[in-house]
């Protein structure tokens, strides 16, 4: 941050608490007067005058040293979350005021590539001609720094991201046990999740290599059961046609198999034992310097996803 803030009235000026922090964070008024390109006895002097208006001393000066009193040390980060936030505005508004173009690189489930956004990204690019869109179709967890990824879309049980990363939800998707006509005749009904250990089950790819089939209870805890499941692979739709033809059971989205359930392809098993919900969510590297491009398709997101999700029994958050 190099730039000199206009002042406030009713207490310390914006430049003062500018000044005191750079001369902080530079550790002296020498170097601080180097990096701001501010004669050494301006600063000195405004910090002096914020030491007098606030009454404290900020700074301990001895003829070889510079360092921050208990006191200082506390204004120091007030003054950078202020200073930040006064920022970030000042990046909205510019933000707001430029026109939305060049590339942005999307991560996307296909399953809701082929559903969700089939509907909102062709909208998007009519509204924004001047936006390139690389979306990558995958199941895979991608790492957005590693990978160059701007914004992924994702649906986990477990909505936990990197601290790095900012995350904001839409909504969730409820999941249940599926399992078709045959399969239920081959192995007979099940009435408890432990019935599975020895069934033929469906498994996506497991993040820790466990395969567990975890169900919610009553009293706000979680039953879990160790399975083995004869198709392991995250291609969802691949997993719902193995359900319907009876190679296994397996745990689903719920918007994915209505259908099936509708005309007698598939049927749900435990419905008394429910299952965690999908976390339907977008993270994205960081809130500020978000180039116009990225936030308007996010904001595009959050306009779009209410109304269709609804249709393929996506609960929306109130966003």
């Amino acid at each position: 941050m190099s730039k000199i803030l206009p002042a406030q009235t009713g207490g310390p000026e914006w430049n003062d608490l500018f000044f005191f922090t750079q001369v902080a964070l530079q550790g002296g008024f020498a170097a601080a007067s180097r990096v701001l390109g501010v004669p050494k006895s301006r600063l000195s002097r405004r910090v002096a005058e914020l030491e007098n208006q606030l009454g404290v001393r900020l700074l301990q000066r001895t003829t070889r040293r510079l360092a921050l009193t208990d006191v200082g040390q506390r204004y120091l980060q007030h003054c950078q979350s202020m200073l930040l936030a006064a920022q970030e505005a000042d990046d909205t508004v510019r933000q707001l005021n430029t026109t939305p173009r060049g590339p942005i690189r999307v991560s996307c489930p296909v399953v809701l590539s082929q559903t969700l956004m089939s509907e909102i990204l062709p909208k998007f690019m009519k509204d924004y001609p001047e936006v390139t869109v690389h979306l990558e179709s995958t199941n895979r967890r991608v790492d957005l720094i590693e990978d160059g990824v701007d914004v992924a879309i994702r649906v986990r049980t477990v909505a936990y991201e990197d601290a790095s990363l900012v995350m904001r939800s839409f909504g969730h998707s409820s999941n249940h046990l599926f399992a078709s006509p045959a399969w239920i005749a081959r192995h007979g009904t099940v009435t408890h999740p432990t019935d599975l250990t020895d069934k033929d089950t469906l498994s996506m790819v497991p993040h820790d290599g466990r395969y567990l089939m975890t169900f919610e209870q009553g009293n706000g805890g979680t039953f879990t059961v160790p399975h083995k499941p004869k198709l392991i692979t995250d291609d969802l739709l691949l997993l719902r046609a193995a359900a319907v033809e009876g190679v296994a059971a397996g745990i689903l989205p719920s918007f994915l198999c209505n259908n099936d359930v509708a005309n007698g392809r598939l049927k749900v098993l435990l419905p008394e034992w429910p299952l965690p919900k999908g976390n339907l969510h977008v993270v994205f590297p960081t809130r500020r310097g978000l180039v116009p491009a990225v936030r308007v398709f996010i904001d595009c997101l959050a306009c779009a996803l209410p109304a269709l999700a609804g249709e393929v029994g996506v609960s929306m958050y109130n966003i």
